[in-house]
């Protein structure tokens, strides 16, 4: 049996180098926050681990009239109240039950306070990730071996009834990948060119700040380009001059929507430009699939669904936002949908399983463009990036957006203890950077996961979440 003894919180505050603007939100600085969990299994001595992530205001609710430190103090509100829930559970036979009733209580009690779920399990994903960090130690296994084993006790087809009988090992990749694609987030105020940027703006920080830098600097292969409307048309022009001219001729994009489509006759008028301009035609070439372009409100409507019916061209469009309970993927894919997003912050276990629905889809139609990706929220180490890593690499995924490493310098927050650590389990993933903080190792736009697939779960070493804060 499995039985949770204790839960920890810690926060530190973190500031970026760099404006990240998307969609209604601007950062310049957030929380960060480390969940560490003592467990039980099987009447064994305890285990610890331990889970982090940032507190983005706006992504969560996308709520313009809440300000960002309402939106931060609700974040840890939730998890704070996943701690509670979890801490209720007295045992369960496997990871995954207990997920499931921690699951259940924080979303009966985000139901009767009107808290959206996708923020409510937040929270819950936070004791989730320290639980199967926890897990992984004690047990001795890394989390795509125990994935694997189905050591974690995922039953799919409680989650999409497609998938009963079935184990992750039947729609998952057999070994996870050594690398993947670092799909690089050109936000919203990034520069574009070095002649963009005004001397008084100029980083010093040994990090490359422009579009084209980055590309140079890191050999960028796939992007991720945010967009929050028809009006960013000019500004896509502008991105595919700076791509065209300094990428590779084989380089691939997505378009991240980021809600700002306000129904579909508005997101048609969008594509009908972006389809007949010339200038346009190498990221039309490269498109990988659009992101979420449609408000939560109204991205998993019937009206939705008819509008899909009714089109003639049918480029992927992945939800992103939309993804906030158990069945969301099964509706969006029902609507006419190619798939969906993994970030660790929606949930280990929702995540696979919706990795495996894709993969079941796509053994059903070959033909059809399904489609399964990895984002983030602009995470780092010495926790949050690598575990999100070894989920990606473990669910087949190839192409995973990284951005912390660009709008945050590296490791350079945390004492020199942690940086040490991170350096020296993670050469192939960490580099020193000009200073001597670790930063993160892109080359020919990819990022090794070898050491972190290697590592129980995500990192390699014994961290204490105290001494990061």
């Amino acid at each position: 049996m499995i039985r949770l003894r204790e839960t920890e919180l810690y926060r530190a505050e973190l500031r970026t180098r760099l404006t990240f603007r998307y969609g209604i939100a601007v950062m310049n600085f957030l929380p960060h926050v480390f969940v560490t969990a003592r467990c039980e299994f099987g009447g064994g001595p305890s285990a610890s681990g331990c889970a982090a992530d940032h507190l983005p205001p706006k992504w969560f609710t996308k709520d313009p009239l809440r300000e960002p430190a309402q939106e931060i103090d609700d974040m840890i509100a939730v998890i704070r109240q996943a701690q509670r829930h979890a801490e209720q559970v007295e045992s369960a036979p496997t990871l995954f039950a207990f997920w499931r009733l921690a699951y259940e209580l924080q979303a009966k009690w985000a139901e009767e306070r009107g808290i959206p779920l996708l923020l409510a399990q937040f929270g819950t994903s936070l004791v989730e990730r320290a639980m199967i960090d926890a897990f992984c130690r004690s047990t001795g296994q890394t989390f795509a071996a125990a994935l694997h084993a189905n050591a974690f006790g995922i039953e799919l087809g409680s989650i999409h009834a497609e998938l009963a009988g079935t184990s992750p090992a039947d729609w998952l990749p057999e070994r996870p990948a050594d690398r993947v694609f670092a799909r690089h987030a050109v936000g919203l105020s990034d520069p574009l060119t070095e002649a963009e940027i005004a001397p008084a703006d100029r980083l010093d920080d040994g990090l490359p700040q422009s579009l084209e830098a980055c590309i140079a600097a890191y050999g960028l292969r796939h992007f991720k380009l945010k967009i929050s409307g028809a009006g960013d048309l000019a500004r896509l022009r502008s991105i595919a001059a700076v791509l065209d001219r300094r990428a590779p001729a084989d380089y691939a994009c997505s378009l991240d929507g980021n809600e700002g489509f306000a129904q579909m006759g508005a997101f048609e008028e969008f594509w009908a430009e972006f389809s007949r301009d010339p200038a346009l035609a190498g990221i039309r070439q490269s498109l990988l699939f659009v992101e979420q372009p449609f408000p939560r409100a109204i991205a998993l409507s019937d009206e939705i669904g008819e509008a899909f019916r009714r089109r003639t061209e049918r480029q992927p469009i992945v939800i992103d936002e939309s993804d906030a309970d158990l069945s969301s993927v099964t509706r969006a894919l029902s609507l006419g949908y190619a798939g969906s997003t993994h970030k660790n912050c929606k949930g280990i276990f929702k995540g696979v399983a919706n990795a495996c629905l894709i993969a079941w889809h796509r053994r059903r139609k070959p033909g059809a463009r399904w489609s399964f990706t990895g984002e983030d929220l602009a995470n780092i180490g010495p926790i949050a990036l690598l575990q999100d890593l070894a989920v990606q690499a473990s669910l087949g995924v190839s192409t995973v957006e990284r951005n912390g490493h660009h709008y945050f310098a590296g490791l350079s927050f945390w004492p020199p203890a942690v940086q040490e650590q991170v350096r020296s389990h993670h050469p192939d993933l960490f580099r020193a950077s000009r200073d001597g903080w670790p930063t993160l190792r892109i080359e020919d736009g990819k990022v090794s996961v070898r050491s972190v697939v290697a590592a129980p779960f995500g990192y390699g070493f014994e961290f204490e979440a105290s001494e990061g804060t």
